[in-house]
């Protein structure tokens, strides 16, 4: 799936619209906190799988 900028410009407005301005930041935060959280799980999933 290729995105370019028109597609993009319009799903940035399309989230801006759904969660307005002031919730923007916190969501933002909050993917981002899942996706530290992920990455954790996957480096703790091969350490354990390398001691084995």
């Amino acid at each position: 799936m290729n995105l370019g900028a028109p597609e993009l410009l319009i799903v940035l407005v399309v989230v801006l619209l759904l969660f307005g301005g002031t919730k923007l930041p916190k969501l933002a935060r909050s993917l981002g906190q899942a996706q530290r959280e992920f990455k954790d799980g996957l480096q703790e999933g091969t350490e354990a799988d390398d001691e084995s």
